[in-house]
């Protein structure tokens, strides 16, 4: 079942948490080497509720769309206003959670939100398992470079969008 947030309210960050732990553990050790992996794990997550509170969730337009699956969340993704549309962007489905169709799920659930606005997504050029479900959801290539929101540039990653 689709939950959509608009501010930090009602959603549930550990629960979000839960969702992101891989992600957390890597990029834990990737900023912060010197740290313990609960250490890193802690600085990436506090890291993260402060740029939903001061950043994300100020961004009109912006929310958070959350799968529930027997009241647990089990994938997640953001939408923030991007050029004539949105960006979707965090899509994770925890581990455990993975090749059960949440993801694609979730996503379906999140486009009808749109509103027929464009919708554009980042995906890694190896990530075969993101590209898959984007292109399975209607996303088509139309760069081959991501330019993300703050204007960087990675060559690392491609442009999808899908019309609403």
């Amino acid at each position: 079942m689709l939950e959509v947030f608009d501010s930090l309210k009602n959603l549930n960050f550990q629960m979000l948490m839960d969702v992101y732990a891989q992600s957390n553990r890597e990029n834990g050790a990737i900023y912060f080497p010197q740290l313990s992996e609960l250490q890193g794990i802690s600085m990436v997550e506090q890291q993260f509720y402060t740029f939903l509170q001061e950043v994300f969730f100020k961004t009109p337009d912006s929310r958070y769309c959350v799968w529930l699956e027997d009241g647990r969340y089990v994938s997640a993704l953001r939408l923030e206003p991007y050029r004539d549309g949105l960006l979707l962007e965090a899509l994770e489905t925890a581990p455990q959670n993975r090749r059960k169709g949440y993801g694609h799920s979730l996503m379906l659930a999140a486009l009808e939100q749109t509103q027929g606005r464009p919708v554009y997504s980042h995906v890694g050029k190896r990530n075969t398992a993101s590209m898959a479900l984007h292109m399975g959801c209607g996303f088509e290539k139309i760069q081959d470079c991501a330019v993300y929101i703050d204007g960087s540039v990675s060559q690392n990653a491609v442009t999808l969008k899908r019309m609403g």
